[in-house]
């Protein structure tokens, strides 16, 4: 389940509360915003449509959430739900659910992340001819546009950006390192062209996203080479397959997999592409905390397991969704570093 598909699951549950009497007819949002929450053990989604419907419906949020809570309860993919004061809904996937997500991503390879939010906003994004910067980034803005649905503006108005740092960046910088310099920082933010960022070291942000992507490779690799069946998992709830994900660090990575459809669209929607790349650095991070805490291969005489193909089809799917990233964001994703 993605947050788009838990998003239209809320969505139908105040649409049946109020359908049933449980609420006071009001107008169910278009779009209900549904996000990691901030801290640990808030469950995996948290959302705050109760506290936007309280006050039409004439209902404390804590009152609107917990009717909105019971029906979610019944929805499949979801394993709890909570209500948090003053009223937010805390909202915690099952090991199926998080199945699904790997399986999606497994199967639309490259396109996981592209939909279809923004196809009723033509739009074409053009930068001042003497700004690098917006040069760059107009042309990932409307690639990420055209990922999510966007089509060319016809005829084309297209938004200025405005020149930000004019001059040529240094040339000691190579394609992507320069990319990366220039998309990474919010719009408000000044681009450091440092020549630091072609090194092979953890500090290099664009470097542990790369790495993770490699080490991705890698793993699935020696995980063909060890026996690891990854494309045979076992019926759900049972042994070790894809009801395994229950793990703090599977669950974490399997969040942040989950959201990039989500982040996608919102950097195309609000024009940030850094919104992305921050994105790539916290999936990086998460998928070290993975391999290091959650062995997706055996060791010493251990025999293969559905649980490290289980853990490798996740493997997968980060590395799908790592490279993904980075090529919207025009940044080569190599196999080895």
């Amino acid at each position: 389940m993605t947050p788009a598909e838990l998003s239209r699951a809320v969505m139908t549950a105040v649409r049946r509360a109020v359908a049933a009497d449980e609420l006071p007819p009001v107008d169910v949002p278009e779009r209900v915003v549904v996000q990691r929450p901030p801290r640990p053990g808030c469950g995996d989604y948290a959302t705050n449509v109760a506290l936007q419907l309280a006050g039409p419906a004439g209902r404390t949020p804590h009152e609107v959430a917990e009717v909105i809570a019971r029906r979610l309860r019944k929805e499949p993919g979801i394993a709890q739900v909570e209500v948090a004061d003053p009223g937010f809904l805390n909202i915690t996937l099952d090991a199926q659910a998080y199945g699904d997500v790997v399986r999606q991503v497994r199967t639309q390879g490259a396109r996981y992340g592209h939909g279809d939010g923004l196809s009723d906003e033509a739009v074409t994004v053009r930068a001042a001819p003497d700004d690098p910067r917006g040069r760059v980034v107009a042309e990932v803005v409307n690639r990420l546009a055209r990922a999510t649905g966007a089509p060319p503006a016809d005829p084309p108005e297209p938004l200025l950006l405005a020149p930000a740092h004019p001059g040529e960046p240094p040339t000691d910088l190579g394609p992507d390192e320069i990319r990366w310099a220039l998309l990474r920082p919010p719009a408000e933010d000044t681009p450091r062209l440092d020549p630091a960022l072609l090194t092979q070291h953890e500090t290099n942000p664009l470097f542990r996203v790369r790495y993770a992507h490699a080490r991705a490779q890698a793993v699935l690799r020696n995980a063909h080479d060890l026996g690891v069946d990854v494309d045979a998992p076992a019926p759900y709830g049972q042994g070790d397959g894809e009801g395994a994900y229950h793990h703090p660090a599977e669950t974490e990575l399997l969040g942040l997999i989950a959201d990039f459809p989500r982040v996608v669209e919102t950097a195309a929607r609000r024009r940030a592409p850094d919104r992305v790349a921050r994105h790539l650095e916290r999936l990086a991070d998460a998928y070290f905390r993975f391999h290091d805490e959650c062995p997706a291969l055996p060791k010493g005489d251990e025999k293969p397991s559905a649980l490290h193909a289980a853990r490798a089809r996740l493997t997968d799917a980060t590395g799908i969704v790592l490279a993904t990233g980075l090529h919207l964001l025009g940044i080569t994703a190599p196999d080895h570093l």
